[in-house]
């Protein structure tokens, strides 16, 4: 029979299923967390922002919704803030930073 602690696993889960972190060059790091690592509430959420990212909706700004992906994932609200203002709404920027993270959690998703 084997036997595991709760830190092993713990620490098992991080490594499957860690975040993708961001250093801003200051000290400062965006810590996104990984889609399994969210409540419920917050998976749904972040499902439709990427819903309205796929639609044909001219209304969308795509940049708005992919900012508000980034916050909804990230740790902590003044590292994200501290991103979001740095990018200044470049588009190509925070598809980047978006695909950046989706990549990273595609390793470890179920």
């Amino acid at each position: 029979m084997a036997t595991f602690t709760l830190d092993a696993i713990r620490q098992a889960a991080d490594a499957k299923y860690g975040s993708t972190d961001i250093d801003l060059g200051d000290g400062t790091t965006v810590i996104l967390r990984n889609p399994l690592r969210l409540s419920k509430e917050e998976r749904t959420e972040l499902a439709s922002l990427q819903d309205n990212l796929d639609t044909e909706d001219e209304g969308v700004d795509q940049a708005d919704v992919l900012a508000d992906a980034i916050r909804l994932v990230a740790k902590d609200k003044r590292p994200v803030e501290k991103l979001i203002k740095l990018i200044d709404g470049d588009l190509a920027l925070l598809a980047q930073v978006f695909e950046s993270y989706s990549a990273g959690t595609q390793v470890g998703e179920a």
